[in-house]
């Protein structure tokens, strides 16, 4: 199958820490792949690198066959990549609604004259957004709220509308970094069914992050492990369950 993602030799430098190593993994188109490992490992570093946010002192990101360095983060999402980060980034102040049609800003076909002068495609297109919004909010059970603050909603609620604000921006590729972090039980549950659902849904490639082992088992096909940096492992959830690296990456030498 071809992928949709390639991670070629990438190294991030911080002055003499090597954040990144000589990394190198792929994503399959409609795959739904796990990057894991222990804190300070370089995987929210890897999702930065592969959105615009970091350039890499070497090595490669394609997307689709292209490359996306030295591409901006704004371009990089109207390419079709979206994230999600580990520290929630909502606008707690404004609508839960207005969180979400923001997103889909990024792709609006009318011009600045339109929207000052607020002529006929300003005024339709931004009726066609609020609507693919509001569909978007049923979508995650959130349609009753589209009114309140989005920094006012539960934690679980938040992680849902954040996803929701991704998906706004029409991604093939979707980027989740911790999506569980902080979440019971019951929201941990819900939120396995709803990449389910995502991925089906929206014909969606997914790469998550992930500490909670009961998401990345339940849900990815392929699981990429780094740590210090590097790739030390690759495989099935059952490949790395039983992989003595792993085991001892996460639990120490004896363990193993």
């Amino acid at each position: 199958m071809a992928s949709i993602l390639k991670v070629d030799s990438l190294c991030k430098n911080f002055g003499g820490l090597k954040a990144v190593n000589n990394v190198s993994f792929t994503v399959e188109k409609g795959g739904l792949v796990g990057l894991i490992g222990p804190n300070g490992a370089g995987k929210t570093t890897i999702f930065n690198l592969v959105t615009g946010h970091y350039e890499p002192t070497s090595g490669q990101v394609l997307f689709e066959d292209k490359s996306l360095v030295g591409v901006s983060p704004s371009a990089i999402t109207r390419r079709g990549v979206a994230r999600t980060f580990q520290n929630i980034r909502l606008f707690g102040e404004l609508s839960v609604l207005d969180n979400v049609r923001i997103a889909f800003h990024c792709r609006v076909g009318y011009s600045l004259v339109d929207s000052v002068f607020r002529l006929p495609a300003f005024q339709h297109e931004e009726r066609k957004l609020t609507e693919q919004a509001q569909m978007l909010l049923e979508m995650f059970n959130l349609g009753d709220k589209q009114d309140e603050k989005a920094g006012s909603l539960p934690y679980g609620e938040q992680r849902r509308l954040e996803i929701a604000r991704a998906l706004a921006t029409k991604p093939q590729l979707l980027l989740l970094d911790e999506p569980a972090a902080g979440m019971n039980p019951s929201e941990i549950h819900t939120l396995l069914d709803m990449i389910r659902f995502i991925r089906k849904r929206f014909d969606l490639s997914i790469l998550l992050i992930e500490h909670q082992m009961r998401v990345v088992m339940g849900v990815c096909e392929r699981i990429f492990v780094m740590d210090f940096g590097e790739i030390l492992a690759e495989g099935t959830p059952g490949e790395i369950q039983s992989n003595p690296k792993v085991i001892e990456a996460y639990l120490g030498k004896g363990v193993a």
